[in-house]
């Protein structure tokens, strides 16, 4: 099967033109028109990745985080995105990303993480279409919201502001860094907002609101397995791998 005949289901679900200006969603290193017989599934490119898809005998890679996203301006074994594009080159690997396209696409990064605590009423959180809002099933108490959310998305770790003292209903969900978008969940009644990458000034919430950061990789690891489902629908017979050195970048103490 070629490359891009594999990745037609993803954007059929999420198409490029959706992906936000400064993104770099799509094939990233390889041949669109080369045959592939076998890929590896995995949130970023990373060296670990690049070498299981090596061992495993994969000719392509799907990543949610572009491997290509700011200039660069050398490719030298004397960096690490170095190694992996010169690997990369050297096995005949394409690495093809879905980021913000996948982002706001319908079952797409925040529905999955709507999904996964069963919400409803549900309704985009910006007007760009990044995030949910919704309603929990039954009012919870913060910290029995925080176990729920840690049981949800297996996390030992989570950093929020001050709990609130009342039973929360109305919750927002955007998948990785959702800074930006606090603003639209006030505005629109979330209770609590649940996303990734907040600073230390933006856990100082307003009175009836509060954030809780469950990282980004926590927030946005479910993606691997909504493209292995894509690809594994429309071409049942076609080897579809999730790495296994898909893994944190932040580790904690």
């Amino acid at each position: 099967m070629k490359a891009i005949d594999l990745i037609k289901p993803i954007e059929d679900l999420a198409p490029l033109a959706t992906q936000e200006a400064w993104d770099n969603c799509g094939f990233s290193l390889g041949d669109p028109y080369r045959e592939v017989h076998k890929v590896l599934l995995a949130l970023d490119c990373t060296e670990a990745i690049m070498d299981e898809a090596i061992a495993k005998g994969c000719d392509m890679i799907i990543t949610h985080h572009p491997l290509i996203f700011r200039g660069i301006k050398s490719v030298t074994p004397l960096n690490f995105t170095g190694r992996i594009i010169e690997k990369g080159i050297r096995y005949n690997i394409a690495v093809y990303s879905a980021h913000t396209n996948i982002d706001k696409a319908a079952c797409g990064v925040s529905e999955l993480m709507a999904d996964k605590l069963c919400l409803t009423e549900r309704s985009p959180l910006s007007d760009e279409g990044f995030g949910i809002l919704g309603k929990l099933r039954a009012g919870l108490h913060a910290k029995d919201l925080i176990k729920l959310i840690g049981e949800k998305f297996c996390l030992e770790h989570i950093r929020y502001s001050h709990p609130l003292e009342v039973p929360i209903y109305d919750v927002a969900v955007c998948g990785g860094s959702g800074k930006d978008f606090i603003d639209d969940a006030i505005r629109k009644g979330a209770q609590a907002y649940i996303t990734g990458d907040m600073t230390y000034h933006d856990f100082y919430c307003e009175n009836g609101f509060m954030i809780i950061d469950i990282g980004h990789y926590g927030s946005e690891l479910e993606v691997i397995n909504l493209f292995a489902k894509i690809l594994s629908e429309k071409f049942p017979t076609f080897a579809v791998y999730i790495g296994k050195e898909n893994k944190n970048p932040i580790y904690y103490y």
